[in-house]
């Protein structure tokens, strides 16, 4: 595709991105604010108060407990404990994932909750590729996502009503797994949430995109990471109208197996900014990290579109079907992460952060889909890991 002609696809760009500068990103240094205090974002405290009908005070407890049992569950992993995932419970309670009644002890005398699952997160994991390869070979039209949910201990199958030959070959692959796979109907149709809008932060060829977080290769060399379907055919970008980058990979093309992850090149005297802003909702986050959140796990967003949102984890290893609404190919995307962050066209390569770690970059989300404007607003999307993308590339994330 080619995204200068008026017939081409055409992709967001979205917002104003994770480490993207809320001042400049064309210039030699970032702008941006003096670093706040210790804490959380009080937007996302309070978008999680809400969420959870509590007070703030209790939705900090909420993420003080869910920080201690992060630390407990990595100290476990570090000890070689045999484990198979992790996940939050609605009660904020960390469950793992035990391979056995052994490891169940050890997980048990570290203070966490433990279960034996019937299979765990590797049987998932293997039954969740097969219906990848299967679908890689023909996009299901009628199955908008399907992800490995630790929680359910199922593979996860979102079905939106579609009938095609594909869709019926994929479902009949995914049923014969019995019980190991949940069928959920009444889905929607998903697309890559990308929009034309006059002006934007991030141009190229008369069309737009967010900047994405500011990393660094092994040569040292800058680039930035974003959304792969941003940067599709590899072009020159400009802030402000002035050339700051220029495409240099992409693993997302349209009507082929695909994965929403892409890097361009910073130009010299050029810098990508360590704050994401959160338009004026809870002013700037420091981007300290890149380490995973669980599923269940509190998580905002910044979208030019749609502007601070917050939400939780969905589910890891997501599959999705998008839709070409200009009558292209439908495109298969792996890798992704599901969430119940609000998005709209025009949030895509958006940064998602939970509390100071980055968690990725908006990909897509359900055709349609309107927030309400709130930074807790219902709905849900699909994002590109960003420790996924670090790890492809041989990247090393910028941090304050």
């Amino acid at each position: 595709m080619k995204h200068g002609k008026k017939n081409a696809r055409r992709y967001i760009v979205a917002a104003s991105i994770g480490a993207l500068l809320s001042a400049g990103v064309a210039t030699g240094a970032y702008a941006g604010t003096e670093e706040s205090a210790p804490g959380y974002q009080s937007e996302m405290v309070s978008a999680l108060a809400t969420t959870l009908g509590v007070s703030e005070k209790e939705a900090v407890e909420r993420l003080d407990k869910e920080a201690r049992q992060q630390d407990r569950f990595a100290e476990l992993k570090a000890d070689r404990v045999s484990t198979l995932g992790a996940f939050f419970a609605g009660d904020g309670t960390l469950v793992v994932n035990a391979a056995d009644a052994e490891a169940a002890k050890e997980v048990k005398a570290a203070g966490l909750a433990a279960r034996v699952p019937e299979r765990g997160e590797s049987e998932l994991n293997r039954i969740k590729a097969q219906l990848d390869a299967k679908a890689l070979k023909s996009a299901p039209a009628g199955v908008s996502a399907w992800s490995v949910d630790l929680a359910s201990d199922t593979v996860t199958v979102e079905v939106n009503g579609a009938s095609d030959a594909a869709t019926r070959t994929f479902l009949k692959a995914a049923k014969s797994n019995g019980d190991a796979v949940r069928v959920v109907r009444g889905q929607e149709k998903l697309e890559t949430q990308a929009v034309v809008p006059p002006g934007s932060r991030m141009t190229f060829n008369g069309y737009l995109c967010s900047v994405g977080y500011g990393a660094k290769d092994r040569n040292g060399r800058q680039v930035l990471v974003t959304a792969g379907h941003c940067i599709e055919d590899l072009p020159a970008l400009a802030y402000n109208g002035t050339r700051f980058a220029k495409g240099a990979h992409t693993r997302f093309a349209l009507g082929t197996r695909s994965v929403d992850m892409g890097i361009a090149t910073v130009d010299a005297g050029h810098s990508i900014g360590l704050d994401i802003t959160t338009y004026g909702k809870a002013g700037t986050v420091a981007v300290r990290g890149s380490q995973r959140a669980p599923q269940g796990s509190a998580l905002c967003k910044s979208g030019q579109t749609t502007g601070w949102t917050c939400g939780k984890v969905g589910s890891y290893n997501v599959s999705v079907t998008y839709t070409d609404e200009n009558g292209g190919p439908d495109t298969v995307v792996t890798g992704l992460a599901s969430s119940s962050v609000c998005t709209q066209g025009g949030d895509s390569g958006g940064a998602y952060v939970s509390g100071n770690q980055a968690q990725g970059l908006t990909s897509g989300g359900p055709i349609g889909q309107r927030c309400n404007g709130q930074v807790n607003s219902p709905g849900s999307s699909y994002f590109q890991p960003l420790d996924d993308a670090l790890k492809y590339y041989g990247l090393t994330l910028n941090t304050k």
